[in-house]
């Protein structure tokens, strides 16, 4: 079916959107979970579901869906990603996904289809972790418990449960937003790449295949603190020197025990007693890990480990890690990723197969139903800041991809 969506639409919604918010001195969008900005943007999002004519709901989790009734009752497809967004993030960042989505159900509409099943529209709250997960579709999927509920805290110390009651949600109603993995045919997802491949290779459109699993540490070496003029330098233990020849070990340990999926990132670093004049006694840092394969993730695990065991034997330092996160990868849905190619063939789209090395609701998703992601290129790479764009022809593109994937399911 020749059927295109209204690029004009869809730059009206992603415009206005944006403006919710929006800090007029950075230009930067403030709209992180379920602070007053993130409900004005979920009240926003209900009244362009309305306006579209399609059903509108909120769940437990405070999910905003908007339904296209099938024909059946059968297992349905749902379309989405999330409107929530990192501190000063840019436009895109899981809006994309969820206004291209309203717009193909929009699309279906107008033109009098009533699909064969059910499509639904859903934005999931706090996809960016603003309570140490993506509690949107965690809760779809069941994987929300009182425990973890209880638990579940901003890094000011805000808890979710606080934050729900202050909105006038009931937290307990998160654990009834599970749904039956029968009821679900698959989940679609367009999103920003994020990073810069497409950009730099000058297509158009990116098909999942799998998106990546990660793991992080919090590491500790600990040497000995002392003056930095007196203490010669064979006689010290150095924390500093560790993470240094640390860090020196990463592409080493990548290239021998990785793949070209493999990513390992030591983002963030502290040096104790952090004196000018003084040896460092105390390093902790971040490690970052990740890859599409659940086994090169274990033996990079592995491999970092005896790295660090073996620079603090040298250095004669202690050292321990931290887990403090775990996700695994998830592949997608090979049907789908044969529909996504086959249409983005057809319609004559420069078109590549690549993973996804961020997280996203899809990963979660992905351990209960068949999953499919559309990549649209980011603007040099950019994500996370007011400089992220994607050209509104990619916008169409990517679209147009979804929507004739929808009509072809």
């Amino acid at each position: 079916m020749d059927l295109s969506v209204d690029l004009d639409r869809i730059k009206h919604d992603i415009l206005s959107l944006a403006e919710i918010g929006r800090n007029e001195q950075d230009r930067g969008i403030y709209r992180m979970a379920f602070t007053d900005a993130d409900m004005e943007g979920k009240r926003w999002l209900s009244e362009r579901i309305k306006d579209a004519d399609l059903e509108c709901s909120f769940d437990g989790a405070v999910n905003v869906s908007g339904t296209l009734p099938g024909r059946s009752a059968g297992p349905r497809i749902l379309v989405g990603s999330h409107i929530d967004t990192v501190p000063c993030a840019g436009a895109l960042d899981g809006t994309l996904g969820v206004v291209t989505g309203l717009e193909c159900l929009r699309c279906m509409r107008q033109a009098g289809i009533t699909p064969p099943r059910t499509i639904e529209l859903i934005a999931f709250s706090d996809e960016e972790g603003r309570f140490g997960g993506m509690f949107g579709s965690q809760s779809v999927c069941g994987e929300i418990n009182p425990q973890s509920l209880a638990q579940m805290a901003d890094l000011g110390g805000v808890t979710l449960q606080d934050e729900l009651r202050r909105h006038g949600y009931d937290p307990m109603g998160s654990l009834d937003a599970a749904r039956d993995p029968e009821s679900i045919a698959a989940y679609l997802e367009l999103h920003i790449e994020q990073g810069p491949v497409l950009d730099r290779t000058k297509k158009s459109i990116g098909v999942v295949d799998e998106i990546t699993g990660l793991f992080t540490w919090s590491v500790c070496l600990r040497g000995e603190a002392n003056h930095a003029g007196t203490t010669p330098m064979d006689m010290r233990n150095d924390a500093f020197m560790g993470l240094a020849d640390f860090a020196h070990e990463v592409p080493r340990v990548l290239e021998e025990n990785g793949s070209d999926r493999s990513r390992a990132t030591i983002g963030k670093a502290q040096i104790l007693p952090g004196a000018t004049n003084t040896v460092p006694g105390l390093v902790e840092f971040s490690l970052d890990v990740r890859d599409t394969s659940e086994a090169v993730l274990d033996e990079l695990a592995s491999a970092f480990r005896k790295a660090l065991s073996a620079i603090a034997r040298r250095r004669h330092l202690m050292f321990e890690f931290e887990q403090k996160s775990y996700l695994q990868p998830v592949a997608c849905d090979q049907t789908i990723v044969s529909r996504l190619m086959k249409q983005a063939e057809r319609l004559q789209l420069e078109h590549v197969k690549m993973p996804s090395g961020a997280a996203h609701d899809a990963q979660i998703m992905g351990k209960m139903v068949p999953v499919g992601m559309i990549f649209v290129p980011s603007k040099n790479g950019q994500s996370h800041s007011p400089a992220e764009w994607t050209a509104w022809s990619d916008i169409e593109a990517g679209a147009n991809l979804m929507l004739q994937t929808l009509l072809n399911m």
